[in-house]
């Protein structure tokens, strides 16, 4: 027998001997040590490919909300001017075709002006009026924002992408009327040239904003990079004590 040759197959020492048969068997050793460094390997490797799994299953449940089509767009508000209402605030919105009911919060500026949204700890599935600008049913542009969705899933503006042109949106009032608003529009805008005129800017008809994120979103800064706008535009109201047929 030849004397053994030693040799390093895959990162690992390995004693190989060649007997004076060509034919004799191969035979092989492997270190303690080095068969434990190799079993840990094979460990860590399985527990990355599981993670990737996971991270899979997650990334195929996951919930998208819907984005507006372009079909959607429409128009910014209508011909013409329209019906108003008195001042009043309000209490509830109701939008039918997306199933959202929602009694409204009242919520103003932060203190470096930007406009406050309501809590995502707490009142993710609430949509808020902006108390500084005009009750629904007012000549000028009304603004109700909610969230689309938080870390735990679907918020109550979740499917406002799937508003079309057409659809209603109603909002009761503290004074007991209820004013109907057709969506006239659906826009999305990049957050970067979000036009706030256009969105918090004054109208010369009873104009409703509805505002919520949308597109896509950006892992770095947990944030989304767009902003979803439905436009409606007051077209009745119910009065107190008055039966809907």
């Amino acid at each position: 027998m030849r004397e053994a040759e030693w040799r390093r197959v895959a990162g690992f020492r390995v004693v190989v001997s060649w007997p004076d048969s060509r034919y004799a068997p191969l035979t092989s050793t492997l270190p303690p040590r080095n068969l434990r460094a190799r079993l840990a390997g094979i460990a860590g490797a399985l527990l990355i490919l599981t993670g990737a799994i996971a991270v899979g299953v997650v990334l195929a449940v996951q919930q998208h909300a819907p984005q507006p089509a372009l079909s959607a767009a429409g128009d910014l508000g209508p011909a013409a001017r329209g019906p108003w209402l008195r001042r009043s605030p309000p209490v509830s919105v109701d939008i039918p075709a997306i199933g959202v009911d929602s009694k409204l919060l009242h919520l103003g500026k932060n203190a470096n002006g930007t406009i406050q949204v309501p809590s995502l700890t707490g009142q993710a599935g609430r949509a808020a009026w902006y108390r500084y600008s005009p009750t629904p049913g007012q000549i000028g542009t009304s603004v109700i924002e909610g969230h689309v969705d938080t870390d735990q899933g679907p918020a109550i503006f979740f499917r406002l992408g799937a508003v079309r042109p057409g659809d209603r949106v109603v909002v009761r009032l503290a004074d007991g009327v209820v004013a109907i608003f057709r969506v006239t529009g659906v826009r999305q805008y990049l957050k970067s040239r979000f036009p706030a005129k256009v969105i918090f800017g004054a109208a010369n008809y009873a104009s409703l904003h509805l505002i919520t994120c949308g597109g896509a979103f950006d892992y770095t800064t947990h944030h989304y990079l767009s902003s979803t706008v439905v436009f409606a535009s007051l077209t009745s109201a119910r009065r107190p004590g008055h039966r809907h047929h």
